[in-house]
């Protein structure tokens, strides 16, 4: 390997471990057990060609020599390349921290690779908050803490999600016979991954956290540190349950076999997300008083695809605490959605404790637990905690009441040869998502080179057309604007300036009643969705910029007597009527 090599990709680590990491582009459409290893860039090479120094350099630091220095000797761990027995690293690189070593090998993979097999740098920060939680989840008293039982990450990548466990423990096992204590770690604390590179690494910087303990030990009753991680599939039944799970598995569409469908059959509608997949095994891996720490999506609370996984986390480990990942600066920098830390309990909890994370952790509220299948109404902010609670309480929603959303057909990218700047008698008027800004129907200027489209398909005119009056709805807002709701109505006039049919865009959402008597005209409901109340209602639902037609449906409105009162108020009154809807009784 040549020397500047590895003095480039470890400077490079050091640079990126200073610095602001991402948590991902993450996941695969791959199948789900297509686990092959991680194909290592010349860079990956070269970190995992330095470690041999950089464990030397920690050995040395805590008076261990021989042997000792030497990692393949020392730990019961394979490198899963040939590394040199004498890399020339100068005395600097021994001040990498072992999460620097991680993210070195992390970040030094292609950013296909990454996102094929999910691999992703979790910042320490975030780490130690999980751990905090699930130490919180435990009832763990305040200080260091041996461990209750074994802790398993299913998916340990370069082992980040560990270091914080294994410190704890080791520190607060100081007064122990520290051979026993360095005996006993294998069944206390337990790596999984499909990468043999990442697995090793893991083991790594697990290990150079034991080499303080293993300098207490006598030299002639030494043995060699063990492998806490191993190769394989996290995914698979272990036989060993587990009191906690830490996780921050891999995520995106996953294949499924026949057999791999029947396994999770209880937590899947439609297709399979491999987080998901992940959270029902790790649920399912917990002994009787087990917790599950997670650090994933928050589409699993109110997607329609997770609506089974959210039916069985409610009945075998309800979610007893959630952070969200608020701020996008400093460590969150580049996360591509909205990412929460939650913790999971076999004992039945009562209530879940909700915060953000940014800067600061700040709390929110203390809600009851969600149990059901329907997207779970969560504050984000402290003042939005009285509406979560009467949303939560209620049993209707836009969809019982006659309301069905559809996703706009058109995605522009696979129909753009059929997109023309004006009108002709085959052609359908497109509305953009940019249209509805401001909630008034318009036509955005930006738009106006693909205005319309040629209905050149025989499905077109059933499939692409919208030729009916309907309620249209941003299915996606920019962070910067202050509302998630932004609707305008469609109605006749609207479409008889278009030439009696439009073609919506798939940013779009389209609303529609499915009654001929709906429990709100069109007009009533365009002017519903543009109240406070019920764009602080859709916060609780769904956190992120999108919001996707099931979520629309699933909106919790009260009694059908009481929105078909507000056919009749609009303005002030109807602010005032709704937002006394979403008023928890005696507030």
């Amino acid at each position: 390997m040549p020397d500047l090599l590895v003095v480039a990709a470890l400077s490079e680590a050091l640079e990126n471990a200073s610095a602001a990491r991402p948590l991902g582009s993450r996941g695969s459409r791959g199948a789900v057990a297509d686990s092959d290893p991680a194909e290592l860039t010349p860079t990956a090479t070269a970190v995992l060609a330095a470690i041999p120094a950089w464990w030397r350099a920690q050995a040395t630091a805590v008076g261990l020599t021989g042997r000792w220095l030497e990692i393949e000797t020392a730990l019961q761990a394979v490198p899963p390349v040939e590394v040199p027995s004498d890399p020339p690293l100068g005395d600097s690189w021994g001040a990498l921290t072992p999460e620097q070593v991680g993210a070195a090998y992390v970040e030094a993979l292609s950013s296909a690779t990454r996102a094929r097999h999910g691999r992703h740098y979790t910042p320490p920060e975030l780490a130690s908050h999980l751990w905090g939680l699930a130490r919180t989840s435990l009832n763990l008293p305040p200080g260091k803490q041996v461990l209750p039982g074994l802790v398993r990450d299913p998916a340990c990548g370069a082992g980040a999600l560990l270091l914080p466990v294994l410190r704890e423990h080791l520190h607060a096992s100081y007064g122990v016979d520290p051979a026993l204590t360095l005996a006993g770690l294998p069944n206390l604390v337990q790596g999984v991954d499909t990468d043999p590179a990442a697995v090793w690494v893991a083991n790594v910087v697990l290990a150079a956290e034991m080499l303080p303990t293993l300098a207490r030990v006598p030299q002639k009753v030494r043995r060699p540190l063990p492998a806490l991680a191993r190769v394989g599939d996290g995914l698979a039944d272990s036989g060993q349950k587990a009191r906690i799970v830490v996780m921050n598995p891999p995520y995106g569409r996953v294949r499924l076999s026949p057999s791999e469908r029947d396994r999770y059959a209880h937590v899947l509608y439609g297709h399979a997300n491999m987080y998901g997949l992940f959270m029902a095994a790790a649920v399912a891996s917990l002994d009787g008083e087990g917790v599950l720490a997670a650090l994933v999506p928050t589409s699993f609370t109110s997607g329609r695809y997770f609506s089974k996984l959210r039916t069985y986390l409610g009945r075998d480990a309800g979610m007893s605490a959630v952070t969200f990942v608020e701020d996008r600066s400093g460590v969150f920098t580049s996360v591509l959605q909205e990412t929460c830390l939650a913790t999971f309990e076999r004992r039945r909890r009562k209530k879940t404790r909700i915060s953000s994370l940014g800067s600061t952790e700040t709390s929110i509220a203390s809600v009851k637990t969600q149990r059901t299948g329907e997207p779970w109404v969560l504050p984000r902010r402290s003042d939005d905690a009285p509406v979560a609670a009467a949303a939560s309480a209620m049993t209707e929603s836009f969809a019982s009441l006659g309301w069905r959303a559809s996703t706009g057909p058109l995605v522009w990218n696979r129909r753009s040869a059929d997109l023309y700047p004006t009108w002709g008698p085959s052609r359908s008027h497109v509305i953009w998502a940019a249209d509805l800004d401001g909630g008034a129907l318009h036509r955005d200027p930006a738009r106006d080179s693909m205005r319309y489209m040629a209905l050149t398909a025989p499905s077109d005119p059933k499939v692409m057309v919208l030729d009916q009056p309907a309620v249209l709805v941003q299915r996606t807002t920019a962070p910067e604007q202050s509302r998630r709701l932004v609707a305008a109505l469609l109605d006749d006039d609207a479409l008889k300036a278009r030439h009696g049919r439009v073609t919506v865009e798939n940013h779009v959402n389209v609303l529609r009643p499915t009654a001929a008597d709906p429990v709100l005209t069109n007009e009533a409901m365009t002017r519903l969705l543009a109240t406070k109340a019920l764009d602080r209602v859709v916060r609780c639902i769904s956190g992120s910029v999108a919001l996707s037609a099931y979520e629309l449906e699933s909106i919790p409105l009260p009694d059908p007597d009481v929105v078909r009162k507000w056919n009749d108020l609009e303005g002030d009154a109807l602010e005032t009527a709704v937002a006394a809807a979403y008023r928890p009784e005696g507030i």
